[in-house]
């Protein structure tokens, strides 16, 4: 008897707190357990302290109300071209009604990976492999659409559906990238000929300015030119206007000039008018009467310049007489070569004129003619 007491009082003991234990149930939180009450659903339990009733009371599944995520394994999906390719998919859901989890399918990941797969494989197949590469948010949309209206009475929310990869053959890859790198070589090349199309244009444009800035130039130069020498004849013009200098001096300068014109090279053939004698035989005159002219006499002061000029007047005049001596002898050459040794018939030629004619006195000539 003295065993037993103690002995009953342990088992009581033991009873009591097995029987606490299984009264008292803690839940966390998000986190949701449904209640059976022998074998029947009796309630669900929500987060925090609940009380059941012991040995009738049984917690049926421990049901996460966090979103979760599940990566199913790589399928073989057929294309509309009949090209095999390989999928990933990566699923977020939540569990929105514990009980209809429980109690409305056995295993609801296995069915949303089941359908999941049903679901790509006819998605991906009205599609060809470069419309499915490119389409993935179409074909996200399209997934999240039929698993939530699938899985929604199941008691679970599909909030998003995304496919993690691709994967075609390794023949189709090959052509794939050399496809892209053809289409790299051709994108370089047009943009290397639009380049030296740019280049060219812009050179071309260059020049163009160039070329344009250089004759303007040039017209600048030439009206500037131009400008100048007409300034320049202008004053030597007014010069001699407001010198008015004499007959004299201007036969004189003719006298001067007359060796110039025969040294030029081209002059070959100089054709000498009739007239030229008399213009000589008038010069001469005007320089030999220089002191007979009325108003035109020489001051005792300038007699020795006077006789300077009349001695350079006398030697351009030998000169120029000279000179029509040579292009006079050059033009009956020239004739003679012409007409075959046969003297030409025509006018007969002019005298040579010597310098004293050149330096006589018209009113001599007058005589003597």
């Amino acid at each position: 008897m003295e065993f037993v007491l103690p002995a009953l009082l342990i088992a009581i003991a033991l009873v009591a707190v097995i029987t606490l234990a299984k009264a008292v149930r803690i839940v966390p939180q998000q986190r949701q357990d449904v209640v059976e009450r022998l074998g029947k659903y009796k309630r669900t339990l929500n987060p925090g302290l609940n009380v059941l009733v012991p040995f009738v009371d049984a917690v049926r599944t421990k049901v996460d109300m966090r979103e979760q995520v599940v990566s199913f394994p790589p399928q073989p999906v057929i294309t509309s071209d009949n090209l095999v390719v390989s999928i990933d998919t990566v699923l977020y859901f939540k569990v929105v009604d514990a009980v209809r989890a429980t109690y409305e399918i056995s295993n609801f990941l296995q069915a949303i990976e089941q359908l999941t797969v049903t679901t790509l494989r006819n998605v991906i197949g009205s599609l060809d492999l470069e419309r499915a590469l490119t389409s993935r948010e179409e074909i996200n949309r399209h997934l999240s659409g039929v698993l939530d209206e699938t899985t929604g009475r199941w008691g679970i929310k599909v909030t998003r559906v995304e496919i993690k990869a691709i994967e075609p053959p390794a023949s189709i890859r090959d052509s794939m990238e050399k496809q892209m790198r053809a289409e790299r070589d051709r994108r370089a090349a047009i943009l290397t000929a639009e380049g030296h199309k740019q280049s060219q244009i812009l050179t071309a444009e260059g020049e163009k300015q160039s070329a344009v800035l250089r004759a303007d130039g040039d017209r600048q130069a030439r009206i500037l030119q131009a400008e100048g020498q007409a300034k320049a004849i202008r004053t030597v013009f007014d010069a001699i206007h407001t010198a008015n200098p004499s007959q004299k001096v201007l036969a004189y300068q003719y006298l001067q000039a007359l060796p110039q014109i025969a040294q030029g090279s081209a002059n070959k053939v100089w054709i000498v008018p009739a007239e030229l004698t008399k213009a000589l035989e008038g010069m001469g005159g005007a320089l030999g009467g220089l002191s007979q002219m009325v108003g035109d006499a020489p001051s005792p002061e300038a007699a020795d310049g006077a006789s300077q000029v009349e001695r350079e007047a006398a030697e351009a005049a030998q000169a120029a007489a000279a000179a029509a001596q040579q292009i006079h002898d050059e033009v009956r050459v020239a004739e003679a070569q012409a007409t075959g040794g046969k003297a030409p018939q025509g006018l007969p030629a002019p005298e040579p004129v010597s310098p004293a004619s050149l330096l006589a006195d018209p009113s001599d000539q007058r005589e003597r003619g």
